[in-house]
């Protein structure tokens, strides 16, 4: 009967592997998983100390997380971080790429050093966590969650290394999407401009005046996506695109 069927999955004892979830929207998307149900790990590079914070607060709610360490432009570490992530929680089920950095660089500006920074976190990072991963989500019939971001779709000359590798991104959840179907979903989100604390007000002002909802987005809304696309089942290879309407033009 219609209302019987419960919509989606239940995350309630899945593990989530998380990068970058010491900090930003990392942090807060580990913490709506974890209180969605799911199982924690809690990937840092640098960020030790806000990392074991995130685990404490989601073992302070009752549920079960670990910090891990790992360098994300090495291969190697990658390796080791779902080694270790595996070995700790027992299975994986939920991969979140969301590690990033976000370095200025025009056209004229980009060094080698930038853009070797901006591909190595941005976009090699996610790639080889995803095959690094498969094993795990293929057993699992898990899911993929990329971070891309609008610059990949409408591109910054001000950020040209940081937007190619993004653009790159969108590439990839489709390709992964192909390459690991029909056993693992992957998909990616593109977040618009997010008010977190500590970012340049400019950058909320900008962003108001051309965005059709007149205002910034939340890291709630961006957790609301990682959750539906954690859920649904039907959904493979897209980008949901969560900017208020900025790339709409």
């Amino acid at each position: 009967m219609l209302g019987e069927r419960t919509i989606g999955t239940s995350l309630q004892g899945k593990v989530a592997l998380v990068t970058g979830a010491g900090k930003r929207l990392g942090r807060a998307v580990a913490l709506r998983l974890a209180a969605e149900g799911a199982r924690i790990a809690v990937h840092y590079r640098a960020s030790a100390a806000e990392a074991q914070e995130v685990v404490d607060a989601i073992k302070g709610a009752g549920g079960e997380a670990v910090a891990i360490a790992a360098e994300m432009t090495s291969v190697e570490e990658i390796r080791r971080l779902v080694q270790i992530a595996t070995h700790e929680l027992g299975r994986l089920d939920i991969l979140v790429n969301s590690a990033a950095n976000f370095l200025p660089s025009s056209m004229i500006s980009t060094t080698e050093e930038v853009w070797d920074a901006a591909l190595d976190t941005n976009l090699k990072s996610p790639f080889f966590c995803a095959q690094a991963a498969a094993p795990w989500l293929k057993r699992s019939k898990g899911v993929i969650i990329n971070f891309a971001d609008t610059g990949g779709i409408i591109g910054w000359p001000g950020y040209m290394a940081h937007s190619i590798a993004k653009a790159g991104v969108i590439m990839l959840t489709r390709v992964l999407a192909k390459s690991l179907a029909p056993e693992v979903r992957v998909n990616a989100i593109a977040p618009g401009t997010i008010s977190m604390p500590g970012d340049p007000p400019e950058w909320e002002a900008e962003f108001v005046k051309v965005a059709p909802l007149k205002r910034t987005g939340t890291p709630e809304d961006i957790c609301d996506a990682v959750v539906f696309l954690a859920r649904s089942e039907f959904t493979t290879g897209q980008v949901l695109v969560v900017d208020g309407g900025r790339t709409l033009g």
